[in-house]
């Protein structure tokens, strides 16, 4: 059973959120670009601005998840009951990863084919709802939800099973130490990936097919990677994720336990 010290304030995950999610994007975005020491940090800010309000909504998700289970502000949640709360978590991000990932996975083809059909962001986002709707947009939001809704509630239940495993006996939750908060998180992000990879794979995929390739939908893509490319495919690209996952998610859960303290201090009755 998990250790709830205070009463569950959905807004200071909003905003704790926001702070881990930077500090994800700090100690995440050198291991996608490692190119020597000054380009580690080279084209940060739009990470920022795309992952901090995302983790923000992610947290508050979470968040309200946990409250809308407690018939009082005492109750202890069970690892179900959490497990649901992330799975909350990840429907409100949907809303936002969708066109975000959509528009970055179009541009990325585009990028490797040498083809010039999009200038940018903007200009993706527009042509695409220009051609097809807000519809275009949004493709690919079941499989995301396939991807993000089991993947939160592992990744949730997950750090805080071990937050309480982590906690030595006759101390509480809310003292864990730096080191403690670090591993459960970085562990807490490798239980996500796992699994949100297979998912992950054939949404990306799907929505870098051109239009009416794919009519019943993910089916269609399962079957036909694993006919083309076979089983193990569905865990393309899992060595590189995996090297990016500890490290980042650790800083994402020590940033966010952190601002949590720092908002209880100074706004106890947010």
């Amino acid at each position: 059973m998990a250790d709830e010290a205070k009463p569950i304030s959905p807004l200071k995950n909003l905003l704790a959120g926001g702070f881990g999610g930077m500090c994800l994007v700090f100690v995440g975005h050198p291991l996608d670009t490692i190119k020597g020491i000054t380009g580690l940090y080279r084209g940060m800010a739009a990470p920022i601005i795309g992952v901090t309000p995302m983790f923000a909504v992610c947290f508050f998700g979470f968040g309200l998840g946990k409250k809308l289970q407690q018939k009082h502000p005492e109750d202890v949640l069970s690892y179900p009951q959490l497990f649901a709360a992330g799975m909350l978590s990840g429907v409100f991000t949907t809303g936002i990863m969708t066109p975000g990932e959509r528009i970055k996975c179009l541009l990325q083809i585009q990028a490797s084919s040498g083809e010039t059909k999009y200038t940018g962001t903007l200009d993706c986002a527009k042509k695409l709802y220009q051609e097809f709707g807000i519809r275009g947009i949004y493709k690919g939001t079941v499989l995301t939800l396939m991807r993000d809704v089991p993947a939160s509630g592992m990744y949730f239940m997950t750090y805080e099973w071990l937050k309480n495993i982590l906690t030595p006996e006759g101390k509480s939750v809310s003292e864990l130490s730096v080191p403690r908060i670090l591993v459960a998180g970085g562990i807490a992000g490798i239980f996500n990936w796992a699994v949100a990879i297979p998912p992950d794979v054939l949404k990306s995929r799907f929505q870098t097919a051109p239009p009416g390739k794919y009519p019943n939908g993910f089916r269609d893509v399962l079957r036909e990677l694993i006919r083309d490319e076979g089983v193990t495919s569905l865990y393309k690209g899992f060595n590189a994720v995996m090297i990016r996952a500890f490290p980042a998610n650790a800083a994402c859960f020590l940033g966010f336990e952190v601002a949590m303290k720092f908002l209880n201090w100074a706004t106890p009755n947010l």
